[in-house]
């Protein structure tokens, strides 16, 4: 009796274990520096999906500004429901404006992961 409920309790914990699926968010987070590594608040950050990226991209703008701590975070989830359940990277250019400054970046953002970039603003 003992060997059937074990068996059992196993059975169903592989199976409760198998079926569990990660559920962090897919998320940008973009840090603007000054030249002088000052972090920036207020900075204009803007996304755009690279449509000829390799796997392609889909078409993909997004804005938002830099808060108090000097960075901004994108929700890529609503990307990522849009593009499908193969598509599992995008790539994204990254324009940050700041007053008459103007910096570029690039990033790539998984499904179930945090991408970090700095972008340093110029002189």
């Amino acid at each position: 009796m003992k060997t059937i409920l074990t068996s059992l309790l196993a059975v169903s914990l592989l199976f409760l274990l198998g079926s569990c699926e990660p559920t962090d968010p897919a998320v940008i987070k973009v840090f603007v520096r000054s030249s002088s590594n000052q972090l920036i608040d207020g900075a204009k950050v803007i996304i755009i999906g690279d449509m000829q990226s390799e796997p392609a991209t889909l078409e993909w703008v997004d804005t938002t500004y830099t808060n108090s701590s000097g960075f901004t975070t994108f929700d890529m989830n609503p990307y990522f429901a849009i593009s499908g359940e193969n598509a599992k990277t995008g790539y994204f250019d990254i324009i940050v404006k700041y007053n008459n400054k103007t910096a570029y970046g690039y990033t790539r953002a998984k499904v179930h992961t945090t991408a970090v970039e700095t972008i340093y603003l110029p002189n």
